[in-house]
């Protein structure tokens, strides 16, 4: 297992481009890639998403421990297919390498009747790189993933606002929660490797 600590890549919501930008952190880092627990679109779910835009010969995608068959919440996505999902059940996989993993929607996602995204990150002692998305309440979401982050006291890496910027949110944001700005990803117009490897170099890690 890698001594390095595993970043979590969690969001604000959900569909604020956590695929994205986990690809273009595996990508630049060329680190190892975890999705825990893929909800629906089996097909193309976002590890084979991810693997499609890193280009690297490094990362390794490792294999998801729930394959839900529906696109809901994991808690009724697991329900539906007659599962329980149990965090007992998560363990890091074995690499001497960063290790990437993304989570599923926001940090109070449900898993089940008493776990959440946020029990899984703090039971995996992962460090969280938190997506943030310029809209109307995007300032309140944002705030609030953090104080939850640091109520569980889950070490923060800082955050990446992906999209359109905003000046007057992301300042206030960053001055309100002390959070380290790890870049801004500008709306990506090609979701290829090349053009995911390239949007690395606006993250200043």
């Amino acid at each position: 297992m890698s001594d390095k600590q595993p970043l979590f890549i969690t969001g604000i919501g959900t569909g604020i481009g956590k695929t994205i930008t986990s690809a273009v952190v595996v990508e630049k880092l060329k680190a190892d890639y975890w999705k825990p627990i893929q909800s629906g679109d089996l097909d193309d779910g976002d590890t084979l998403k991810v693997q499609a835009m890193v280009s690297n010969p490094i990362t390794v995608f490792h294999p998801e421990v729930y394959r839900l068959t529906q696109p809901y919440s994991p808690h009724k996505s697991a329900a539906l297919d007659n599962v329980t999902i149990d965090i007992e059940k998560f363990f890091l996989p074995q690499t001497t390498n960063q290790l990437v993993i993304e989570g599923a929607g926001g940090l109070m996602v449900p898993l089940n009747a008493d776990h959440l995204i946020v029990d899984l990150i703090k039971h995996l002692d992962a460090k969280v790189i938190l997506v943030s998305q310029n809209y109307l309440g995007s300032i309140n979401h944002t705030l609030l993933s953090i104080s939850l982050l640091k109520q569980y006291d889950i070490a923060i890496e800082g955050i990446i606002f992906n999209g359109d910027s905003d000046s007057s949110s992301e300042d206030y944001i960053l001055n309100y929660t002390g959070a380290k700005l790890l870049g801004r990803i500008p709306q990506l117009t090609a979701f290829d490797p090349d053009g995911i490897a390239k949007a690395g170099a606006y993250l200043s890690f």
